[in-house]
């Protein structure tokens, strides 16, 4: 009897549970596109992993793209969706008087904390498209940069911040989606000027402190969450404390790909290779994941001078 009555009562607050969780939904966005069930998410990011599987084995015995266009347009379309997105957010924030330490969510229909919803959603959607990035590496082949850097951050953010929208629409949330944005500004520029072709490659040596920037983004995250935890802001606990665990995993992953790339292979390569280390380093969202674009520039040259060896070598030979 006992055994039955604490069953019940578990019950009873998990039910309790349930119901503070759907009165915390915001009212305001379960009506826009992708916001009314988890489901076109879930179709979307399961497709995305789907894709992850069969496109390597689609394009196993074809002829890689060349997509030189098409990723100068996406990039540079990319950098204008996040210039959009970053200008929304400043806007927004400053109009609704926004407070860069703690902001509680406002679930009211006041103009700006409307705009500041549907920037936030802009911000959902971006991570959407950039699935596009490891498309366009399968298409190309290259199948070595689809690391798990790379997949774990493009699945993850645009899953995850369905949750945001659909509960926490502002407040805390914008700081983060704000300062990621201004980054993939810079990012996105880096991916288009590279796409352009081998002469803009010497104005490009600052791609190593774009994965410095991003590290130091999840350094500031895990402060000002923490602050914010410190001086008991009224937003979702629960939340805080997610963020700074994802962010924790970003560090260790970026922290990894940075050695890998920057620290580790120039020493075991030699100095005659430093390029190939920063040509190959580009994950996106992440430089480790850049389109491919540069990995492309560093690998004409290298195939240039190969066959200048073999045309030497059959010049002797003769």
């Amino acid at each position: 009897r006992l055994k039955s009555e604490l069953k019940m009562s578990d019950s009873v607050r998990f039910f309790k549970l349930l119901l503070v969780v759907y009165l915390l939904l915001d009212k305001r966005v379960e009506k826009w596109p992708l916001m009314d069930s988890p489901l076109p998410t879930l179709a979307i990011s399961s497709s995305y992993l789907l894709f992850l599987w069969l496109g390597p084995k689609f394009m196993r015995n074809r002829e890689p793209f060349q997509l030189r266009k098409t990723l100068i347009v996406y990039n540079f379309s990319m950098v204008i969706f996040n210039f959009f997105i970053f200008k929304e957010l400043f806007l927004a924030a400053r109009a609704a008087n926004y407070s860069y330490l703690c902001q509680p969510v406002d679930y009211s229909d006041d103009p700006n904390e409307v705009r500041m919803a549907a920037a936030l959603w802009w911000y959902f959607v971006s991570k959407g498209v950039e699935y596009l990035d490891t498309v366009f590496f399968i298409l190309r082949k290259k199948f070595n940069h689809v690391s798990f850097l790379h997949v774990y951050h493009h699945c993850t953010m645009f899953t995850l911040w369905w949750i945001g929208i659909k509960w926490v629409a502002g407040g805390q949330s914008f700081f983060g989606a704000h300062m990621n944005a201004a980054i993939h500004v810079l990012m996105y520029l880096y991916y288009g000027l590279a796409a352009c072709g081998p002469k803009i490659q010497k104005y490009l040596w600052w791609k190593k402190y774009l994965t410095i920037i991003q590290m130091i983004q999840f350094h500031v995250t895990i402060g000002h969450t923490a602050l914010s935890l410190y001086t008991d802001c009224p937003f979702p606990k629960w939340m805080h404390w997610c963020l700074i665990g994802y962010a924790l995993t970003f560090i260790v992953l970026f922290g990894n790909f940075y050695y890998q790339t920057y620290r580790r292979q120039p020493r075991r390569e030699g100095p005659s290779k430093p390029g190939k280390a920063v040509s190959n380093g580009a994950p996106n969202g992440m430089l480790a994941a850049s389109n491919g674009v540069v990995g492309k520039m560093a690998e004409k040259p290298a195939a240039a001078e190969n066959g200048r060896r073999k045309r030497k070598g059959r010049a002797k030979r003769d």
